[in-house]
């Protein structure tokens, strides 16, 4: 019995035990999210002998920042023509080379222009016979109009020769008309550059048999310069846009798919109507681009000046961290601790994030080391990284 009862009592003191380990788990586990939890809201004082983290610091400033739109957009050539030939013939010399950049006024193709020759002499020849008509049947009537008044000819013979002199006068202006044709025709074997551009692919070549208005085109020509950009905006900017066109032309930067300097534009054009299947409105800008460094069907990254915002709290982009409660940035005091506080930030503008409120102009923000610090830690600020 004595036996029976020792091991009860062991039992039941482990028993114990294990209750009180798992209480003082509880408690150490209590402590530490309470410590956590009030480090989250208050400032903690840096320990004498903490170490100096040394970070990379810099001041907010106080500049007139624009206000902008960035979007994707894509090049569009100026003008695009696809010459045609305007009459039937035969393709007797190519004087292009695909990818070629031609002047306006530059010969790109010839046609075989004889049979259009020999109908050009057959026209004049019939304008010379019915010319040569034209004089007899005048004089004829002039003739019978002396005639008529001597009382000698009758008055149906006069009105018969004064038909046939009208007859022959518009048949010379039909065979004039005829021979103005011919010519044209002949011109038309000579194809010149409409516009200035380059061109595309080489679609004919000596002895292409072609006809008028009918595939295939001779020759596809884009204009480079100027060039449009091409991008969409959400409509909820659109009375904004018209706001600010209506005091001038807005600026609008294109860069590259090579990321190279902006090419420098305006806004030229607001389309009519909102796309109802995305919410957004269709804008092109203009470029010179004299040096063709925007393409036609190129993605570009488009930025639409809309205003400036003078007298904006700036700070460096990189100084600019985000956490569960939203952005915040490390200030350095003046007794160089830093403390971490929430801000507010409306955009980023080729690297420099603008604070609309947590940070005053003149205050010094950590730029690098931010991962290192902690509300209250002791830092000094470094030269270079």
């Amino acid at each position: 019995m004595e036996g029976k009862r020792a091991s009860k009592e062991k039992h039941g003191l482990r028993g114990r035990w294990k209750i009180a380990g798992l209480f003082a788990k509880q408690c150490v586990l209590a402590c530490l999210l309470a410590l956590a939890a009030g480090g989250c809201t208050q400032h903690v004082a840096a320990r004498p002998d903490a170490p100096v983290i040394p970070v990379m610091a810099a001041k907010a400033e106080s500049k007139t920042m624009p206000v902008e739109l960035h979007e994707i957009g894509t090049g569009e050539a100026y003008s695009t023509v696809s010459v045609e030939p305007q009459v039937a013939g035969i393709v007797k010399a190519v004087h292009y080379t695909q990818g070629q950049f031609v002047k306006k006024g530059d010969l790109l193709v010839s046609l075989d222009d004889r049979p259009f020759v020999a109908a050009l002499e057959a026209a004049q020849a019939n304008l010379a016979k019915d010319r040569a008509s034209a004089e007899l049947a005048s004089v004829e009537a002039e003739r019978y109009e002396k005639l008529f008044e001597e009382g000698v000819a009758p008055k149906e013979q006069l009105d018969q020769e004064r038909a046939t002199a009208a007859a022959q006068k518009a048949a010379v202006q039909a065979d004039e008309a005829a021979v103005k044709t011919a010519q044209l025709k002949i011109s038309y074997c000579s194809i010149y550059a409409p516009i200035d551009g380059q061109t595309g692919s080489q679609l004919v070549f000596p002895g292409t048999v072609v006809k008028a208005n009918d595939v295939p085109v001779l020759v596809v020509i884009n204009r480079l310069s100027p060039i449009y950009a091409d991008f969409s905006v959400p409509q909820q900017y659109l009375d904004q846009i018209k706001s600010y066109t209506a005091h001038g032309k807005l600026p609008v930067e294109a860069t590259p798919s090579d990321n190279s300097a902006p090419e420098q534009g305006y806004l030229t054009f607001v389309n009519n109507t909102v796309d109802a299947t995305t919410g957004t409105i269709l804008l092109k800008g203009t470029f010179t681009n004299r040096d063709h460094r925007l393409w036609p069907g190129e993605f570009v990254n488009v930025v639409l000046q809309l205003a400036e915002e003078k007298n904006a709290t700036v700070v460096p982009s990189q100084a600019v961290m985000n956490g569960q409660n939203g952005d915040y940035v490390f200030v350095i005091k003046p007794d160089m601790t830093v403390e971490s506080r929430t801000v507010k930030m409306s955009r980023t503008v080729t690297g420099e994030s603008v604070i609309d409120s947590g940070v005053k102009p003149g205050e010094m923000v950590v730029t690098d080391g931010q991962l290192r610090l902690t509300t209250g830690a002791k830092v000094r600020i470094k030269t270079s990284l």
